[in-house]
C-alpha cells in the first residue's frame, strides 16, 4: 500500500489581459491506476490565438495519456505529447491565419516516481516539505544571460527581453527540445507546483514552498493568486497553475465496544 495518497488542485485568474490563453489540467490514467497528470500550457500568438495553442496541448495531453498502460515509457510520452501538440498547433497557424505557441510544463505521478518535462518558461517547482528543493529552467534568451554570468537572476524577472523565449510549441522554425526531470523514491511530503510566468514572475522559491508546503492546494491557490494581484499592481498576466502534494495516509481508526458486563447476584 503507498505511504502517501494525492491531494492536487488546479487555479486560474486572468490577471489584467482581455483573454485567458492559459490552460491547465489535471488527468487520472483509465488504464493505469495510481497514474495521474498535471499539465500547464502558457498560450501565445494574438488575439486567441495562445488559446488555440493552449487548449491543443491539454487535448494531445489527455489523448496520449488515456492510452498509457503500466510499463509505458513515461518519458517517451511526453515526448510524443510535445510533438503532437507542435504539428497540430502548426497546422492551426495555417487554418486560422494566426500565429499560436505554447509553452508546456506537465507532471505525471506513478507509484514509482515523479516525471516532468517542459518546454519554454512554465515552470515545475519541487518542494520537500516546507524546503525548496529544485525547479526547472527556462528555454528563455534571459535564462542563457543568467547562466552566462551577465545578469542576476533577480535581474531577469524585469529584464526588457524576459517575454523572449528560444524554445516553443508551434514555432515555424524550430523543433521544440524538451527538458525532463524525475524524483524516485517518494515520500508524504513532497510535493509539486507547475504555474505559468504570470505566477512564477511574483514569487522567490522560499515563498513559493512556504505557501505551497504549509497548506491545502486551495488554501494555497487563494494565496498565491492574491499575493500574485497585490504585486501586479494592475499589469498582470495571465496565471494558471498546478499543485500536486503527497499527504500521509490517515492513520486507520479502530473501533472498540465496550461490553456490558451484569453482575448477577
Amino acid at each position: 500500500m503507498s505511504q502517501y495518497k494525492i491531494e492536487a488542485g488546479t487555479a486560474q485568474h486572468i490577471g489584467d489581459r482581455k483573454e485567458q490563453q492559459d490552460r491547465v489540467a489535471l488527468f487520472a490514467a483509465p488504464n493505469a491506476p495510481g497514474h495521474m497528470m498535471a499539465v500547464v500550457a502558457d498560450g501565445m500568438g494574438g488575439k486567441s490565438g495562445g488559446a488555440i495553442a493552449a487548449e491543443q496541448v491539454i487535448r494531445s495531453a489527455k489523448m496520449l495519456f488515456d492510452e498509457f498502460f503500466p510499463g509505458n515509457d513515461i518519458n517517451a510520452m511526453l515526448e510524443a505529447i510535445v510533438q503532437e501538440a507542435h504539428t497540430v498547433i502548426k497546422l492551426s497557424a495555417v487554418s486560422s491565419e494566426k500565429e499560436p505557441h505554447s509553452t508546456f510544463a506537465a507532471l505525471v505521478i506513478s507509484p514509482q516516481k515523479a516525471v516532468w518535462a517542459h518546454v519554454g518558461d512554465s515552470r515545475l517547482y519541487r518542494f520537500s516539505g516546507p524546503n525548496f528543493a529544485e525547479r526547472t529552467k527556462d528555454h528563455s534568451y534571459v535564462e542563457r544571460l543568467v547562466d552566462e554570468g551577465m545578469i542576476t537572476p533577480e535581474e531577469a524577472k524585469n529584464h526588457k527581453m524576459s517575454n523572449v523565449l528560444v524554445n516553443v510549441l508551434g514555432s515555424k522554425n524550430a523543433i521544440p527540445y524538451v527538458s525532463f526531470g524525475e524524483k524516485r523514491d517518494l515520500v508524504a511530503g513532497d510535493s509539486f507546483l507547475l504555474c505559468s510566468d504570470g505566477l512564477w514572475h511574483y514569487f522567490s522559491d522560499s515563498e513559493l514552498s512556504v505557501a505551497v508546503g504549509a497548506s491545502t492546494p486551495r488554501q494555497a491557490s487563494e494565496l498565491m493568486i492574491r499575493k500574485a494581484r497585490e504585486r501586479a499592481n494592475s499589469h498582470g498576466d495571465n496565471i494558471s497553475f498546478a499543485i500536486v502534494k503527497l499527504s500521509p495516509q490517515p492513520i486507520e481508526q479502530k473501533t472498540y465496544v465496550a461490553e456490558k458486563m451484569t453482575r448477577v447476584i
